[in-house]
């Protein structure tokens, strides 16, 4: 047999824009999975309105990030062109379909909320009450609360010459007010905005003694506020109230060549509370000529305007509520046999690597690291990335003490990562305070990556290294509601690439070679070219050939046409991809051997894990960074192996899992949309419930 070494001639060009999907639209559908999800009745039932409410949270972001920047691609399309992915599609053109799906997908949420899910929870014992439902003592209730917890800190506007429509927070809960009559001054308004603080809570619950039903009762702020808001215009009559929100551009663009980055976020940060409006919100009760005028105060139009029977904010209706029944089942995370079996976590890491898996494995042997770290008089440093901490984090207290505890402690804290953005300057002036050498990476390099290096005296006196490399963040409740991996490791060659890495970030001078990982800008994209390129080589010379990645995202065009190569060539492709891809997998003479899921489930599946066979040689690794441009090309990103051949076989087999769920799944069609995996008879496999099962 004649090995072939270059791709059949019959390859299709590559560069057709309709071998790709739109990437907004693409991750619209991934939002359209996790609404799917309040409709099935596997979830428990406080669960299933969570995912509800998880979708209108993602779908805020959606709004302050994806179509705010079509809007801006718009703006600038006459001194810089219009941008356009693979897919070709004109931004005006995205946006239309945006605002058909989304208004769909939105009245489905009400329909779900008002007739599924909140009948369903007055038979569990949880009510919502309603304004017309309410008992002549909770009237009473509701009256005294107003009076004394909502009534002195609301601040009524009445529109006047004197009084101009105010410049209304982003996504934050107002209402519209007509009134009658004339106040104190003679003035006869005829219209009062009424801004709710975000101090507020959204649910208020009833004291049981109040109810004495055994039920869980709860009422909105807005039902409370819209039942007294003629007493905020004494004299006058409110002859309604309506609520609206506004969503505005959230996303910053900061100019590369400032020269304090904390100073330009802050200031960032207060001008993201007031960008430019993309999405109004309203009542679908408030009269058409309310409507009408604050379509045109915002400046926008009908495609933006979305009508909602019931609360504006659903995102902030989350509430905890003490019915086991209606949660998933609690479960401890575990700490595997060999990390306790020893005393020092350095013998245990000494003795080979440890892989973890959240968060069915605890997060705790990494925050245990750092405090053990931090107290060993034989540690003489440690370098950590920090992406997304948290406000409050054990992360961030023992790099803390171990500052003040006279170890060399330098932290790379990403100050741009999106929305956590506060509390990593937060974050960053505690260390600082404490001593540590702080660093915000590279200018117009994000860092992504996830290290830490801790530098420790032997006992015979030579240096030795420990690393922990993962898929997800340093942040501890993160680690309990999403998958990711962590390794400890103290192989010589890794931790000194991590090493090299570090000394990239904090000082100047060439890429650094490295041996055993891969580090973008600079050969994560052409090392992930090269794996798929061996994979099409082995095929075409009638090898076996296989590649399973997972990851968030794929929308890097490169990679795309090299598994689009590799699949022309044989090579069997699985992908299981949770949110955006925009490759089209099956499509016959362009993707017929590459396959493509998603899974939703109870935890957020963020684990980066790429499988090559390799020759037979199977090659295993775990990386920060999704297939993405910014993930490439864009960002500070570390791609690492498993050398260890029972955690690289553990990896494998919990890929296999996931390509054989059949609970969770969504199998990928080649016209972009998504289909729902059925057993059809077959046993159930949710691979979550078995990690879970098996790990934790």
């Amino acid at each position: 047999m004649t090995e072939q070494t270059t791709p059949p001639d019959f390859l299709p060009d590559l560069d057709q824009p309709d071998h790709y999907v739109n990437r907004e639209l693409s991750m619209l559908r991934f939002n359209l999975r996790v609404l799917e999800q309040a409709m099935d009745e596997r979830h428990p039932l406080m669960e299933r309105l969570n995912f509800l409410l998880i979708f209108s949270s993602n779908m805020d972001e959606f709004f302050e990030i994806r179509v705010a920047g079509l809007h801006n691609q718009l703006l600038r399309r006459s001194s810089v062109g219009v941008y356009t992915g693979p897919d070709a599609m004109h931004p005006l053109e995205v946006l239309k379909i945006i605002s058909r799906v989304v208004h769909e997908a939105v009245a489905r949420q009400y329909h779900i909320l008002n007739e599924v899910l909140l009948p369903a929870l007055a038979q569990e014992g949880v009510q919502f009450l309603r304004r017309d439902h309410w008992t002549r003592e909770q009237e009473a209730w509701v009256k005294r609360y107003f009076r004394e917890q909502i009534y002195p800190v609301l601040t009524p506007i009445a529109l006047d010459p004197a009084h101009p429509f105010p410049r209304l927070v982003n996504k934050s809960l107002n209402f519209i007010v007509p009134l009658e009559g004339k106040d104190a001054f003679g003035r006869q308004s005829g219209l009062a905005i009424v801004p709710a603080p975000r101090s507020l809570p959204r649910l208020i619950r009833i004291p049981d003694d109040i109810c004495n039903d055994g039920y869980d009762n709860f009422i909105f702020l807005s039902s409370m506020i819209h039942a007294h808001v003629s007493d905020l215009f004494p004299g006058m009559k409110a002859t309604g109230c309506y609520q609206f929100r506004v969503t505005r551009n959230a996303d910053m663009e900061l100019d590369e060549d400032v020269e304090d980055l904390a100073s330009a976020l802050k200031g960032g940060l207060l001008r993201r509370r007031y960008g430019e409006e993309v999405r109004l919100e309203v009542a679908d009760n408030c009269p058409r000529h309310l409507v009408d005028y604050l379509l045109k105060k915002f400046e926008l139009d009908e495609e933006d305007l979305y009508e909602v029977n019931g609360p504006v904010n659903l995102a902030r209706m989350f509430t905890d509520v003490k019915r086991p029944r209606l949660r998933y089942p609690a479960f401890t995370p575990r700490v595997p046999a060999r990390l306790k079996s020893h005393d020092s976590l350095f013998e245990c890491i000494d003795d080979g690597d440890v892989l973890l898996h959240h968060p069915f494995e605890s997060f705790s042997p990494v925050v245990n690291l750092l405090a053990e770290a931090a107290r060993d008089p034989n540690v003489l440093a440690i370098k950590q990335t920090l992406y997304r901490t948290g406000t409050t984090s054990e992360i961030l207290d023992h790099l803390e003490a171990a500052a003040r505890n006279g170890k060399e402690v330098t932290a790379i804290v990403e100050l741009r990562a999106r929305f956590d953005e506060a509390s990593n300057i937060e974050g960053a002036r505690r260390l600082q305070e404490a001593g540590a050498i702080v660093v915000y990476g590279v200018v117009g390099y994000k860092t992504h990556s996830k290290m830490m290096l801790v530098i420790r005296r032997d006992q015979h006196g030579g240096i030795r290294r420990y690393a922990h490399l993962g898929t997800g963040n340093y942040h501890t409740k993160t680690a309990k509601l999403y998958t990711d991996y962590g390794l400890f490791t103290a192989n010589e060659a890794i931790c000194q690439d991590v090493h090299k890495i570090f000394l990239e970030l904090t000082g100047m001078g060439k890429a650094a070679r490295l041996k055993q990982l891969m580090h973008s800008p600079f050969t994560l994209h052409s090392g992930i070219l090269d794996l798929i390129h061996f994979e099409t080589q082995e095929a075409l010379a009638g090898r076996p050939a296989r590649i399973v990645a997972k990851m968030n995202s794929l929308t890097e065009p490169e990679v795309m046409k090299a598994l689009y190569r590799a699949s022309q060539a044989g090579v069997s492709i699985d992908l299981v991809i949770r949110g955006m891809c925009c490759l089209r997998p099956g499509v016959a003479g362009l993707s017929d051997n590459i396959r493509v899921r998603s899974i939703i489930g109870r935890f957020l599946e963020h684990t980066r894990v790429h499988y090559f066979y390799h020759g037979g040689e199977e090659r295993v690794l775990l990386s920060s960074a999704d297939w993405m441009e910014r993930n490439l090309i864009n960002r500070v990103e570390t791609c690492f192996p498993i050398n260890d051949k029972k955690l690289k076989q553990r990896i494998i087999e919990d890929l296999e899992l996931y390509l054989e769920d059949n609970t969770q799944a969504w199998q990928m069609q080649g016209d972009g949309s998504y289909e729902r995996v059925e057993s059809d008879g077959s046993a159930p496999v949710s691979a979550q419930q078995l990690l879970l099962e098996r790990l934790s």
